[in-house]
Order: structure tokens, then sequence, then C-alpha cells
């Protein structure tokens, strides 16, 4: 039987490795619908190889220089923006969405498709940081599969195979710890985006990342963890695994520890969730365990890593604190890499943004986003206090920040 699929985020790194395992299996799958960002050309190729019925962009005018692009009779089938999202993601040939957006644009559209009662294979963590309660609710509600994608999610997911839901004692994540897991703290503050994005095993977008170089990107694994697999977050431990080899592992009561491992590749989560509950024949190399020189764990450094520090705190406290610390996150990030804020103070803005923002108990979607939206306002005004003290530390003539005394000394971070 073929499954019908429709890709969110296509473009993006899970998303072209969800086309390459579709590739391998022509008739296994088929692509209904292509959401996509702002990279019109790859697009182009993968509607030529996929013939989907449905694509969406990111603007209109991408929308017109698609359109403009392609012959008369693709014209009907381009979409664009949140709402061309949520038209892929309700195609009604679509068996399963996968939700491959990166950020918090991805939980419109991943709730449509739960709420049009379609199977997702979950990459987008954001969704259920943002909103897991309502998110893990309507799925319930609706009778869908959550099937995650992300590689330590996908372990977990594999490791519950050997027991019994009630007999698990507590999950833990993997981190290979990013490219600074050695470099001294006093160096952290001249770490540049192109340092932040050489990971050491994974190939992944920027984002992602810059979130894996500061830990956030294992935080945020640790709020979806909790809502994937209902379990409270003090049962979920992460530990620095730098060879990517064990994904997660799962501790059973009995103290049996069941991990799962492979080669450090997105295809083999990717193509498990896809062919749940079989397993595909995979084109690829397999894991030699005769020729790893060791494997070793430790815990992570919550000082030299607070963003992980910040995102424990924000599960704890629930509501829309988790939805916070991602805007401010996502705020951050994109600071870091337009070179206005450093390395070290990416935890800084998300820390000073949850001072600033009230938790509020999530009653819908709406409550979310609004929680969102006030996050990243707030966010950016501690970017912009931020730079104006890096002007003053310059001797530029600049008025005086606004940023409160507070800042200048955040326990997590040295300078």
């Amino acid at each position: 039987m073929i499954k019908t699929i429709a890709v969110l985020g296509s473009t993006g790194s899970i998303g072209c490795n969800v086309l390459e395992v579709v590739r391998q299996f022509p008739g296994r799958f088929r692509v209904a619908g292509l959401a996509a960002g702002n990279n019109v050309k790859l697009l182009r190729d993968q509607m030529e190889a996929f013939n989907p019925a449905l694509v969406s962009v990111a603007t209109e005018k991408l929308a017109a220089e698609l359109q403009a692009a392609l012959p008369v009779a693709w014209h009907d089938r381009i979409v664009f923006g949140p709402d061309g999202n949520v038209a892929v993601a309700t195609l009604p040939e679509a068996d399963t969405v996968v939700s491959a957006i990166v950020g918090g644009a991805g939980l419109v559209p991943t709730m449509a498709a739960i709420e049009a009662g379609k199977d997702v294979a979950l990459a987008n963590k954001e969704t259920l940081v943002m909103a897991g309660d309502l998110v893990m609710n309507t799925a319930r509600r609706k009778g869908v599969q959550l099937l995650p994608i992300d590689s330590e999610h996908n372990a977990v997911f594999q490791a519950l195979a050997a027991g019994r839901a009630d007999d698990v004692d507590k999950i833990i994540l993997t981190a290979s710890g990013g490219p600074f897991r050695e470099m001294a703290e006093r160096n952290l503050w001249d770490v540049t985006p192109a340092q932040a994005l050489a990971h050491p095993n994974w190939s992944m977008g920027n984002k992602i990342s810059i979130d894996s170089a500061t830990l956030m990107n294992k935080g945020l694994e640790v709020i979806e963890a909790r809502w994937l697999f209902d379990l409270p977050v003090e049962r979920i431990e992460v530990l620095v695994h730098p060879q990517s080899i064990v994904h997660s592992m799962v501790e059973y009561i009995d103290g049996s520890v069941v991990a799962q491992m492979g080669i450090a590749d997105m295809r083999i989560p990717i193509a498990y969730a896809l062919s749940y509950p079989e397993r595909l024949r995979l084109n690829l190399p397999r894991l030699n365990l005769a020729r790893c020189a060791e494997l070793t764990f430790s815990p992570p450094d919550f000082h030299r890593f607070p963003a992980l520090k910040l995102a424990y705190q924000a599960c704890r406290r629930g509501g829309t604190q988790p939805a916070v610390l991602n805007a401010a996150n996502e705020v951050a990030v994109a600071a870091f890499l337009e070179e206005r804020i450093r390395f070290p103070e990416i935890a800084l803005v998300v820390s000073e943004t949850i001072k600033r923002e009230p938790i509020q108990p999530i009653r819908d979607i709406s409550t979310v986003l609004a929680a969102d939206l006030a996050a990243r306002v707030q966010a950016e005004s501690v970017v912009e206090s931020l730079m104006l003290k890096a002007k003053q530390r310059r001797g530029e003539d600049v008025p005086c920040p606004s940023l409160p005394p507070q800042c200048d000394s955040f326990s997590d971070v040295n300078r």
C-alpha cells in the first residue's frame, strides 16, 4: 500500500532527507504536497521530481516568481504564506504530514494537520515545546499518531518497544555537546557564527546548529519528550555523548537500559517514522562497533550551557513559559547569526525575556501565539539593549541602554 505524504519544510535539511527516502522507495510513498520557505530553485526541482498536487512558499512575491517560471498548468497549485502551509498540511489525499518547518512557525500547520485527522511525522520540536498539552490532547481526540523524527525521540520511541510504559524509570537523551564542548568559557565570547555552525557530527540547518552549540536544542528536546512520552521532566536526563552513536536510551525499573544505536544519518529515523511499524532496508553504511574507539558519557555543564538549565526551568513552570523560551531563543539566535550579539548572550536574551514575560495558562492556540509574539518583542528589546551596551564598551557615543542591572550579573554566564 502506498502512503501519501505532505512535507512541511521540504527544502530544509529534514525535508530533503525525507524526499531522499521517498526516492529510494517509490513504490511505498507518494508526495501530495510540499511547503517550502524561500528556496524557490530547490522547490522547483522537487516539484519536477515528485509532481505534488499543491506547493507553498513563504510570500506572495515568491509565489508569483514561481508561477512565472512554470507552465500555466502549475499556477493554481501554488499557494503562499501561513495559509499556504495550512493548505498543504490539510490536503485531503495526504495520509501523513511530515512536520519539518523550523521554529515556532511549524505550530499552526502541524495543529491543522492533526485537526484534519492526519498522522504526523514530527521533526518540528517547537510544536510540543510551545503547546504540548494542547497538541497531545488534540491528537488523542482525533485518534492520530505522532511519530517522532528527531533522532533522540525516535531512539526513545524504538527503545520503548522493549517494555511496558508503566515500567519506564527514566528517559536519557544524548547530546553531542556541540563544537564548544571543551572550549574555555572565556573564549566563548569570541565565537563566530561560522564556528558555531560547524557541528562535529550532524549536517543541520543554521538555527538548529546554533541551538546544538548552546545546548538549547537539547533543552527543547527535553520539553518535547515530556509531552511525547508523558513523563515528568524530573525523569528526563541529558548525557553528553560526543560520538553520537547512542542516540538515546530508556532505563526501566529493573535497572535495564535499552539504547538505540546507529550511524549519524537522519534518513534512519525518518524512514522508521514513515514506515512504522515496519522497517525499510536502507542503502546506508552500517554501524561498525569494532571500529568505534570508545563510547563516552558525561553530565552536561549547566554553567557552560545555561540554555539547557533555562529549558528545564521553563518546562517545570509550564503554561506559556516554554513558548516564551522558544520565541526568545529564535530571536537571539537570529541576532547572533547577524552578529548583533555574542554567543553567550543568546542565553542572556532568553533569560531576561523570561523574567519580563508573565506565565499564562494555555487555553487555546491563540494564547500560545500571543505569548510567542509578546516574547519576540521583548527579546528584540533585550538584543537592542545589549547592542547599545556593546557600543558603550567600544567608547561610542550612545544613549544609556534600558537593560535592567541584573543582566550584568546573570548567574549562569561568566564574562
